[in-house]
């Protein structure tokens, strides 16, 4: 019984204690407001600013060219200098064919010219290709053998008329003549093949040694690899996709504008871009515009050009575009969190002598995160930052 007693006793001394701290007020909760402490709401001045009319659309980034780069000789692929992504420039090389076939191919083509030039009386080396026929071996032989048959001819005529020779005599001497005449022709004539074989000599040189150039696969751009087709040691045939390549700067923007905004837009107007997963904006221009409305979207097809010197964007992206088709104009800014719409009303709270002053407004265009107001604001005026649920007449304090 007397343990029973003591902790009765315990029991009721830590009641008072409680009791006494409860009534307290230094005891109090600290965040509790003191009084007379107005609601704390972060306030900016309303400005005079600029905001031009901007078109919103979306769109997607496409490259300015993109090709298939094939090989235009057959043979083994000996080396791939490039890889998916790899940026190059125009003229560098891509790829090169075991070059040692069309070498050959050169040379063989190069000691057929030769033998061309020397059946024409030319040297072996040289550019010059002009020939007099008259000055080959081939027709001077037949020159002087058609010389010899006409002399032949004319004193046989001679003697045939002088009665000293036989009628056989004198046909023979005329039928010598027009085979020496046939002869002559018929070596003028080969003087002509040659030189036509010559000429064609000299195309198959230039086309051998086209196709040993053809051995390297040149950029024909600046662009990137989209894509590798083919593996060092592989046979490609003629024709046979190699690289293919994109062109990343600049890029086109591809859009479909609405029938009822397409009316403002001009070629040459300045036009951000925004893609997602980057909070940068990057500036372009519109350059192209469709003559005709696509009758299913009742859109007006628009291409934008933006640059890409450093090969940011990608093409195939996803991006929202902002055309500006009129320059700005002054009008009075506030922050889009400065404004409160319910039930249709849109209003902004401003403070004013420490207290919260609803004032009704009327909104023009939104670009970003600002808002135009036509209609119930001044410039300068104070205006709650997120005012949530503060109404009119509450005091308020104003914090940084």
């Amino acid at each position: 019984m007397p343990r029973l007693a003591n902790i009765a006793t315990v029991i009721l001394v830590a009641a008072a204690v409680c009791a006494g701290c409860s009534s307290n007020p230094s005891a109090r909760a600290s965040g509790e407001k003191k009084d007379g402490e107005g609601r704390a709401v972060r306030v900016t001045p309303s400005v005079m600013g600029e905001m031009a009319r901007l078109v919103v659309v979306s769109g997607t980034l496409a490259a300015e060219e993109q090709v298939v780069l094939g090989s235009k000789v057959a043979g083994r692929l000996a080396e791939m200098r490039v890889d998916i992504g790899t940026r190059v420039h125009k003229g560098d090389v891509l790829a090169r064919l075991e070059p040692t076939d069309l070498k050959l191919r050169v040379e063989q083509a190069e000691a057929s010219l030769q033998q061309a030039r020397v059946r024409l009386g030319l040297k072996p080396e040289g550019t010059d290709e002009g020939v007099d026929p008259e000055k080959t071996s081939t027709v001077r032989q037949a020159r002087a053998m058609l010389d010899e048959a006409r002399s032949k001819r004319d004193r046989a005529g001679q003697l045939f008329e002088q009665q000293l020779i036989a009628r056989t005599d004198l046909d023979e001497a005329v039928a010598g003549y027009q085979v020496a005449e046939g002869r002559y022709q018929d070596a003028v004539e080969e003087v002509a093949t040659r030189q036509a074989l010559l000429a064609q000599r000299r195309s198959e040189l230039e086309l051998a040694r086209q196709q040993w150039i053809a051995s390297e696969l040149k950029a024909p751009f600046d662009g990137a690899v989209r894509e590798r087709n083919a593996q060092a040691g592989e046979y490609i045939s003629v024709g046979a996709a190699v690289v293919t390549l994109v062109r990343t700067h600049p890029l086109r923007l591809r859009l479909a504008v609405p029938e009822r905004e397409a009316a403002s837009v001009r070629a040459g107007q300045p036009v951000s871009v925004r893609v997602e997963g980057d909070l940068a904006a990057y500036l372009g221009r519109v350059v192209r515009l469709s003559p005709a409305f696509e009758e299913g979207s009742r859109t007006l097809r628009v291409e934008a050009e933006v640059p890409n010197e450093r090969g940011i964007l990608r093409p195939g992206s996803f991006a929202r575009a902002e055309i500006q088709t009129e320059s700005g104009h002054k009008v009075v800014i506030v922050p889009a969190s400065a404004v409160v719409a319910f039930a249709g009303i849109e209003k902004v709270i401003v403070v004013q002598d420490g207290k919260a002053v609803e004032k009704p407004v009327q909104t023009g265009r939104r670009v970003g995160d600002r808002v135009e107001i036509l209609k119930g604001l001044s410039a300068g005026e104070q205006v709650a930052v997120q005012p949530g649920n503060l109404v009119g007449g509450q005091s308020v304090t104003v914090v940084p």
